[in-house]
């Protein structure tokens, strides 16, 4: 699987993996200053070269950098073998942050409920009337795309 992908599908596969914790994909800005802060320069532009293809030969600083920013090894821009056991890697991480979230979402919820289940019943009434009222707003930005 690996042996086909160029430098900037390897590039463009970490982005779209390895992602904020909002579930965000990173921008090349956000990674450009986060390098920097390690000493080694690159611009957002040079990123986006890469990740287009129109540049495919970084100094192995730049390798470095990236690699070091997204917690693989350099060899992953080069070596399949690297690349597919990374990628099974992640993908597993990535499973396995997704349950992480669903269990906190269900503890969330089971403790507004349980929290609920004390208030009196005009006070229940209220937090049910401002939970539509939150609700509809999430189910509107959610039809328009936001």
């Amino acid at each position: 699987m690996a042996g086909e992908r160029s430098l900037a599908d390897r590039l463009n596969h970490l982005f779209a993996r390895y992602t904020a914790r909002s579930g965000q994909e990173y921008s090349n800005e956000h990674v450009a200053a986060a390098i920097a802060d390690t000493g080694v320069t690159i611009s957002q532009s040079y990123i986006w070269q890469l990740r287009k293809g129109k540049k495919d030969n970084p100094t192995f600083k730049h390798l470095q950098a990236l690699a070091g920013f997204f917690g693989v090894p350099v060899s992953y821009f080069f070596d399949d073998e690297v690349t597919d056991r990374v990628d099974q890697q992640l993908e597993t991480l990535r499973d396995q942050r997704s349950r992480l979230d669903e269990i906190a979402s269900r503890s969330e919820a089971q403790l507004m409920a349980m929290r609920a289940g004390e208030l009196s019943p005009d006070r229940r009434r209220l937090v049910m009337e401002l939970l539509d009222v939150v609700y509809r707003q999430e189910q509107a930005e959610r039809r328009e795309g936001r």
